[in-house]
């Protein structure tokens, strides 16, 4: 549908961070690209995005603007398959997720898409290595952070998301509450592994200014799933996923601290191997998982901004 091409170009254009990349994908000229984003942001009344003469990307209102516009574009795929007679996605959808988040809170979500979509059938494979999606039987993965390979296909499912510090009420009443990120190397804290590659510098943000703490680690996994459990049986300090933490924070079995300090980015992203993996059904799943995870990030977000605004952690 032409009338949603300035949308398609907007998105491919977020995704890629180049006109040339984005004309070649949709078969244009780069000069009919960025003409279609100054019609769209003329008709908008703003800036999608800021240009330089090396780098390309998305302006505070683009960023606001394109989860809409993804929406709308997976809208009109489903509305697509519907008018052909084919409402019901179908086949195997081969998904790998990470651990902790997979097992806690998106397999659930997963049973209630499979519902919706009788015809469809699901593979999972859960851990945190990232899966090779050229190799392994994967059609999509849901990870944390940008991947490496700038030649798989990253969609953004939560752009916003960030690790929080955290413990169980249990481990702060025997050792006490860290008042800044420094304090923490008096503390037991909880490492997380990646490839035999340790997470052991812990980096934070406040009103401009950086810190980070590297630290000595009792504890370590490759499992975020076991981290998180750590964190609950009050045996140490976890610096987690909010979205992985939610359930936690929101019902009190865990207390963030430190929350006036921002914990380091953690986004989350659906990936593929090319953008023939990114079709209807990556883009159903997408849709269907966005609004719950960004429900989830809000809600959690509020209980952070009342830690801040009840004076936990440093004044």
């Amino acid at each position: 549908m032409r009338a949603l091409l300035p949308l398609e170009i907007l998105v491919r254009t977020a995704e890629t961070g180049s006109l040339t990349a984005t004309a070649r994908a949709l078969g244009l000229t780069p000069a009919a690209v960025s003409a279609a984003l100054k019609r769209l942001e003329a008709e908008l009344g703003t800036r999608l995005f800021v240009r330089s003469t090396r780098h390309l990307r998305l302006s505070l209102q683009g960023e606001q603007f394109l989860p809409q516009a993804q929406q709308m574009l997976a809208l009109w795929a489903t509305a697509q398959q519907s008018a052909q007679g084919q409402a019901a996605l179908g086949g195997l959808l081969q998904l790998s997720l990470p651990s902790d988040l997979g097992r806690n809170v998106l397999l659930p979500w997963l049973d209630e898409f499979l519902q919706q979509h009788p015809q469809l059938s699901l593979r999972l494979q859960v851990g945190d290595r990232l899966a090779d999606v050229y190799r392994q039987p994967v059609d999509l993965a849901i990870r944390y952070g940008t991947p490496a390979d700038s030649s798989l296909v990253a969609l953004p499912l939560l752009p916003d998301n960030r690790r929080v510090l955290c413990a169980a009420p249990a481990y702060l009443a025997c050792h006490g509450t860290p008042q800044t990120p420094a304090e923490l190397a008096e503390h037991v804290c909880l490492s997380y592994m990646l490839a035999d590659s340790q997470h052991q510098q812990w980096s934070f943000a406040r009103d401009g200014l950086q810190q980070s703490v590297t630290l000595s680690n009792r504890r370590m996994a490759d499992d975020g799933d076991v981290v998180r459990r750590w964190a609950l049986a009050g045996v140490g300090i976890a610096y987690k996923s909010m979205l992985d933490v939610a359930d936690d924070l929101m019902a009190g079995r865990l207390l963030p601290l430190c929350p006036q300090w921002q914990g380091e980015a953690a986004p989350l992203w659906l990936i593929c191997a090319d953008r023939r993996a990114s079709g209807v059904l990556a883009q159903a799943l997408r849709v269907f998982l966005q609004y719950r995870l960004q429900a989830r990030w809000l809600e959690t977000q509020r209980v952070l901004d009342d830690a801040v605004s009840a004076g936990r952690g440093l004044h």
